[in-house]
C-alpha cells in the first residue's frame, strides 16, 4: 500500500512524495536529500501563490457596504433604492427624470469593478468622473454645437451604458457623456458602432448578472463586460468626480413601472 501526494501542472505531474518509502527508510540519506529538496520546494510555491494572490488583493476596496447607503446620497429624480441580501436595488416611478445614487467621495485614476442585472425594459448606467453641482452650469460644446445648459442638480458625466431595453443596439458597456456632449464610445472618441453592437449582442448576458470592468487612467478610459474588452479611448474633459448608479426615467409608461436594476459586488482600487 503506497500513500503518495502528488502535483500536477497542466495535466502533466511534476512533483510527488512517497511518503512510504520515506517512512520505510527514513535514515537513507538519498532519500532524505530528495524529500527535503521536495519539501523545500513546495513550501516556496505556497509562499509564491500567496504573495501572489495578496498582491492582485491589495489596493481593493468595497465601494459599498453591503447594509445600506453609508457614503451615498441620491441626486436627480424620485427613483426607490434599497438594499436586499447585499445587493443594490434600484426601482423606476413614473414622471421623474432620471435618478442617481451617488458616492459622496470622488474619484480620479482608478479600476472600478461590479455585477449588474437590468429587467429588459429598462435603461441604466453606472456614472465614473461624474460631477452634480449646487448652481446651473455651461457644458462644453460639441463640434459645431454650442454648451448646453446643466440645471443646478444635474448628474452628469461618463456613464457606462446599460441598455438591455436597446437589444437592436446593445452598446452595453459604451460610455455616454450624460447630459453633456452624447455618445463618446462609439461615437465622438471611436469605436464601430456595427461592429460595437455585434460584439454586445455576443457578450451581454440577459437576464443574468453581468460583470464590468472599468478602468481611467489619465485621459485613458477603458471598459470590459464579462472579461471582454470594449471602450478604449482618450478623453481629458474630466479628471475626477463621483461615482452614481443610474435609474433612468420612464416618463408616463405604465407597463416600465416598477421594472429593477440591481448592482452587486462593487468595488474599487485606486491608482
Amino acid at each position: 500500500m503506497h500513500s503518495e501526494l502528488a502535483i500536477y501542472l497542466d495535466a502533466r505531474k511534476f512533483l510527488d512524495f512517497d511518503f512510504w518509502t520515506i517512512m520505510s527508510e527514513p535514515k537513507n540519506p538519498q532519500i532524505i536529500m530528495e524529500f527535503t529538496m521536495k519539501y523545500s520546494f513546495l513550501c516556496l510555491l505556497a509562499l509564491i501563490t500567496f504573495a501572489t494572490t495578496a498582491s492582485a488583493q491589495e489596493g481593493w476596496v468595497d465601494l459599498f457596504n453591503g447594509q445600506d447607503f453609508d457614503g451615498w446620497q441620491q441626486a436627480g429624480g424620485e427613483a426607490k433604492y434599497s438594499v436586499q441580501d447585499g445587493v443594490i436595488i434600484g426601482e423606476s416611478v413614473p414622471n421623474t427624470p432620471n435618478s442617481f445614487m451617488c458616492t459622496q467621495k470622488l474619484y480620479h485614476d482608478f479600476i472600478l469593478e461590479y455585477e449588474y442585472k437590468c429587467d429588459s425594459s429598462l435603461n441604466s448606467g453606472v456614472q465614473f468622473r461624474s460631477n452634480v453641482y449646487a448652481i446651473d452650469i455651461v457644458g462644453p460644446a460639441s463640434g459645431k454645437k454650442k454648451g448646453r445648459k446643466i440645471p443646478a442638480g444635474r448628474v452628469h458625466g461618463y456613464q457606462c451604458e446599460i441598455d438591455p431595453n436597446k437589444p437592436d443596439r446593445m452598446w452595453a458597456s459604451g460610455v455616454y457623456d450624460e447630459a453633456r456632449r452624447g455618445w463618446l464610445y462609439p461615437g465622438q472618441a471611436g469605436g464601430d458602432a456595427a461592429a460595437f453592437t455585434a460584439q454586445g449582442k455576443k457578450t451581454f448576458k440577459d437576464g443574468d448578472w453581468n460583470k464590468v470592468r472599468i478602468q481611467c487612467e489619465g485621459d485613458h478610459i477603458q471598459t470590459w463586460l464579462n472579461g471582454e474588452p470594449r471602450a478604449d479611448f482618450k478623453d481629458s474633459l474630466t479628471s475626477h468626480g463621483i461615482i452614481a448608479l443610474q435609474v433612468h426615467g420612464i416618463g408616463k409608461n405604465q407597463k416600465a413601472i416598477g421594472t429593477k436594476v440591481m448592482w452587486k459586488n462593487l468595488k474599487i482600487k485606486e491608482l
